[in-house]
């Protein structure tokens, strides 16, 4: 397959913010995006949300699952436990990792629930956690990385990236790596180890510009949660490489949660928030429905093995053609690789 233009979009020099080639720029990321949510609207209309099926149980087995205070992360936590898993919900929110564990404890005092502070926006808070796990000296069965946010205004976290490349992808990408030897370790032929990364139909309308991962050029919200979401599905497929040439027991799918009732939509435009209200109640899926994609590829006994797919409503589907791009994947390895220090 031929590899996409690593070219940016807008051309240099950048017209003054009246320039047709600056408002394309902005206007086709949008388009592209709210054309994928149509279509993810028109399937959700007529198919019924994936319904799990039932689960073995996972005593004795650890999850890390980030994000996991609210939405679908804390479903997926709570379903994790309810299965008798070990679970660690990662989070920047102290306060609500701690209403977290309280509920999930209430529904059963046997279950095992606790909050460990990390903020993905930080690599030093990414680098210190993945530490204070690996001192405990607990396995690691599946890695959820579930956190993440949308449509955030241009903004660059502590360590100087565009703000939904470091919190959706890189800080994952450092953490999985951090924690990569003790999945392995913990995986076994015929009881894998396994890693979920949260992705989206959005990833469809995303492009990967490698001069340009911060978007400091034309920088467009929509543009940049597109890209994250494609370098989830990207990383997704080379790490799965890596891994099955190594021999290890260890398998790594990305998840599409499909359109969901959360507070990712909270940055939307006015007028956005108040057309897509009345839609989420008819339309959207539960953050419980939405969380059993990645509950299935956490635990589900027919994914033993599988790894390197793109599971949508409980089926493996075909991701964009880019994400195939076997050179690109490579390539933002290794960018990824530099800008975390690996």
């Amino acid at each position: 397959m031929q590899a996409p233009s690593r070219t940016h979009f807008c051309g240099a020099p950048l017209p003054g913010p009246g320039g047709g080639m600056w408002l394309l720029s902005v206007l086709v990321p949008l388009l592209r995006l709210y054309l994928c949510g149509i279509k993810v609207l028109i399937y959700q209309m007529f198919n019924k949300s994936f319904k799990l099926p039932v689960l073995p149980r996972q005593d004795g087995r650890v999850a890390i699952v980030t994000g996991g205070t609210r939405g679908m992360g804390f479903e997926t936590a709570r379903h994790l436990a309810s299965l008798g898993m070990h679970v660690i919900i990662a989070g920047n929110e102290k306060e609500e990792g701690a209403a977290a564990v309280r509920r999930i404890q209430e529904e059963g005092s046997e279950r095992k629930a606790e909050f460990v502070f990390m903020d993905l926006t930080s690599l030093k808070s990414v680098r210190n956690f993945a530490q204070a796990f690996k001192q405990r000296r607990l396995p690691l069965h599946v890695l959820v990385n579930n956190a993440g946010t949308m449509m955030v205004p241009e903004r660059k976290t502590e360590d100087g990236f565009e703000f939904h490349f470091e919190l959706n992808y890189l800080g994952h990408f450092l953490l999985t790596n951090l924690l990569l030897d003790a999945l392995k370790r913990s995986g076994r032929g015929g009881r894998c180890s396994r890693i979920v990364n949260m992705s989206s139909a959005t990833h469809f309308a995303g492009a990967i510009h490698l001069d340009d991962l911060n978007r400091s050029i034309c920088y467009s919200s929509h543009g940049a949660y597109s890209q994250s979401k494609l370098a989830l599905v990207l990383f997704t497929y080379y790490l799965q490489e890596q891994l099955t040439a190594g021999g290890f027991p260890v398998i790594t799918n990305a998840v599409d949660p499909g359109m969901v009732d959360t507070a990712l939509y909270n940055n939307l435009w006015s007028l956005a928030q108040a057309m897509k209200k009345p839609v989420a109640k008819i339309l959207f899926r539960t953050p419980a429905e939405g969380a059993s994609i990645s509950v299935y590829a956490a635990a589900a006994s027919e994914m033993e093995g599988v790894g390197g797919c793109y599971l949508y409503n409980g089926q493996k589907m075909q991701s964009s053609p880019p994400s195939y791009d076997s050179e690109l994947q490579a390539e933002l390895w290794k960018k990824s690789c530099q800008l975390v220090g690996l």
